[in-house]
């Protein structure tokens, strides 16, 4: 006869090793590791377990610490792009990468925080801002903001917006930020397609910064397709892809 096992126990000694297979945290849920959801305080964890700050380590998961983390990420990903902006004196900050940014540290294993969601979503709603101005005869046109908001700019701005949700639904590319982008071009802020140019290298740099974080932080983000979740097979194993 088998000796009894604790199960309960088990599983909460398994469930206190972040990024364990055993313990793998389910995105969006909310515990006491994990008082945002998401999967933040994991990538916190991994980063200060690399840099080797005991103290900090022992607070990773309660909230001013995460707030510190938040705030810290957040003026480092975007002062490296405001750094190029004035230094080329080229548009390579725009309010879109904002949301992506936090994407990328708040939900990295999520499929719309994948290299791949993020360049094509990007990407998507770019060509779709710029096919509505082209449409509705706005190339040459001032932004919405200084010039005011008629007709076909409200024409442009629904099309660029539905086009950009259908894509990237049909390319199965979801990124909700790109939802943004699109419209930063219909509403004539950027209009110019070397400006898009420039847009687009912006997010290829900020997604190179979230492989290079996360990975440093023990995150599997995916080089380029999202994580697989792992599939229950006919004969109980679990079949999961590895990050791409």
């Amino acid at each position: 006869m088998e000796p009894k096992t604790d199960a309960p126990n088990q599983q909460k000694v398994r469930g206190d090793l972040p990024n364990s297979a055993a313990g793998r945290h389910v995105a969006g849920r909310i515990d006491r590791e994990h008082p945002l959801g998401g999967e933040m305080s994991d990538v916190l964890h991994g980063i200060l377990t690399r840099v080797r700050l005991p103290w900090l380590l022992q607070h990773y998961s309660r909230v001013p610490v995460l707030a510190l983390f938040s705030f810290i990420n957040g003026c480092i990903s975007i002062g490296l792009m405001s750094v190029l902006a004035v230094i080329t004196r080229s548009p390579f900050i725009f309010p879109s990468l904002g949301p992506t940014a936090f994407l990328f540290f708040y939900t990295p294993t999520a499929p719309s925080a994948s290299p791949r969601n993020t360049l094509i979503g990007h990407a998507v709603g770019a060509a779709a801002g710029y096919l509505s101005l082209i449409v509705t005869g706005l190339t040459m046109a001032g932004p919405a903001l200084t010039v005011g908001v008629t007709w076909p700019r409200i024409i442009a701005a629904g099309l660029s917006l539905g086009l950009t949700a259908g894509v990237m639904v049909l390319l199965r590319s979801a990124h909700p930020p790109a939802g943004a982008t699109t419209l930063i071009v219909s509403l004539g802020i950027l209009r110019q397609p070397w400006q898009l140019v420039l847009l687009m290298a912006a997010v290829v740099l900020l997604t190179l910064q979230a492989i290079a974080i996360n990975r440093l932080a023990g995150i599997p983000y995916p080089l380029w397709s999202p994580v697989r979740e792992p599939v229950e097979g006919k004969d109980g194993a679990s079949q999961s892809g590895a990050p791409t």
